[in-house]
């Protein structure tokens, strides 16, 4: 993993455990008229990041039992009519999970292999499935394009049991990818059989404060000259939070087990497609200034931080953007229109506070966008 990824994904995995519930209604479609076919207790492990209200949601909507088990220091007060909510945490304070029943349980939050352990020693024999949401980091090489049978990153440290929060942190999240393998492993040995590990890439859309595709639906709706990365060709891949979240629930409906990549679009796009797909949904003026990955990478002007959803299409991570996600959509993995996710993000964007506007968390910064783009005009006239 490059050191401007794992950096980025230390900032994003840090901001999404801080998103709230302030979310836009999610635009109904035709399976919203439908119950699910058999009630569910659904257990969610978090509940109030980025995903899980979106979970808590749909979920609700099939006509499911909703339990979400945290801290309940994020946003108190605020989880829909009728879920239940169990206090407590994961390091080490479980009590609330014990004598309980349910269907199946959905461990959003996890990162260290510990929690998955110790959750699962007071879970197992009281729910019958056990969902674990992972990454595509788990995957050991990234140059190439990955299916689920992929090497796995390998734990290079004393005692993975250990690691916790911080240490995790304090490696720049150099560890992220093998603890994550490890946890999707700790699930299978405490849940053989009954598991189902979702491995998601780059989740975008509204509630997102890493603002790791949000900089572009703002930028874009800025107007003006916009710096745009590589060549228009080069794949990005991305899903929407709603769609990711609903489509786990689907599977937990479905009993479904196994391990799925869960990202998209359903057909490779490239980010000038991306770029134009945003231009177009805002009704923007904005003109691309597309700069190559040399001339990026000589002025300092990083992927995935400065430059988000884009990865050079060569190198260390040129695969990341065509990991392969056949698996999940022949087990019905579905996309709202794009123009959805781009505006809706845009709208949400623009609820939150002045100064929070203000401060994108990716992507360039304006007086330092001006400086790449007079440099880039400098070369080619």
């Amino acid at each position: 993993m490059s050191t401007t990824r794992r950096n980025f994904i230390k900032v994003s995995a840090l901001a999404s455990s801080a998103v709230g519930l302030g979310i836009l209604p999610r635009r109904r479609t035709a399976a919203d008229n439908t119950k699910a076919a058999k009630p569910l207790r659904i257990l969610i492990l978090g509940g109030t990041g980025f995903t899980g209200p979106f979970q808590v949601r749909y979920a609700l909507e099939r006509g499911h039992k909703v339990t979400v088990f945290n801290r309940g220091k994020s946003h108190p007060g605020e989880l829909p009519e009728g879920v239940e909510q169990l206090i407590g945490d994961r390091n080490g304070q479980l009590d609330a999970l014990k004598d309980r029943t349910w269907d199946v349980a959905i461990d959003n939050p996890t990162s260290v292999p510990v929690w998955v352990r110790d959750a699962a020693q007071v879970l197992k024999g009281n729910v019958a499935r056990y969902v674990f949401i992972s990454t595509i980091s788990v995957y050991a090489d990234n140059s190439k394009p990955n299916d689920e049978t992929g090497e796995l990153a390998k734990y290079e440290g004393p005692d993975a049991m250990k690691e916790t929060r911080d240490t995790l942190i304090a490696s720049q999240f150099k560890l992220y990818g093998p603890l994550k393998a490890l946890c999707e492993a700790e699930a299978e040995k405490w849940f053989p059989g009954k598991t189902l590990i979702v491995r998601p890439g780059l989740i975008v859309g509204p509630g997102d404060q890493t603002d790791r595709f949000t900089y572009w639906p703002v930028r874009i709706d800025r107007g003006g000259e916009v710096m745009a990365p590589g060549a228009p060709a080069d794949p990005v891949q991305f899903i929407d939070a709603r769609d990711l979240a609903e489509w786990t629930i689907r599977m937990v409906e479905n009993g479904a087990t196994g391990i799925y990549n869960a990202t998209g679009p359903d057909k490779e796009l490239g980010v000038g497609q991306m770029l134009d797909g945003i231009k177009t949904a805002l009704n923007s003026k904005a003109i691309f200034a597309w700069a190559d990955a040399e001339f990026l990478e000589a002025k300092k002007v990083a992927p995935w931080s400065d430059m988000p959803v884009w990865v050079p299409p060569r190198g260390e991570d040129g695969g990341l953007s065509r990991t392969s996600i056949k698996k999940a959509l022949a087990a019905c993995l579905t996309f709202r229109p794009f123009d959805t996710t781009a505006r809706d993000t845009l709208a949400w964007f623009k609820t939150l506070p002045p100064e929070r506007q203000a401060e994108l968390k990716a992507g360039l910064k304006p007086e330092r966008e001006k400086e790449v783009l007079a440099e880039w005009h400098k070369q080619h006239g």
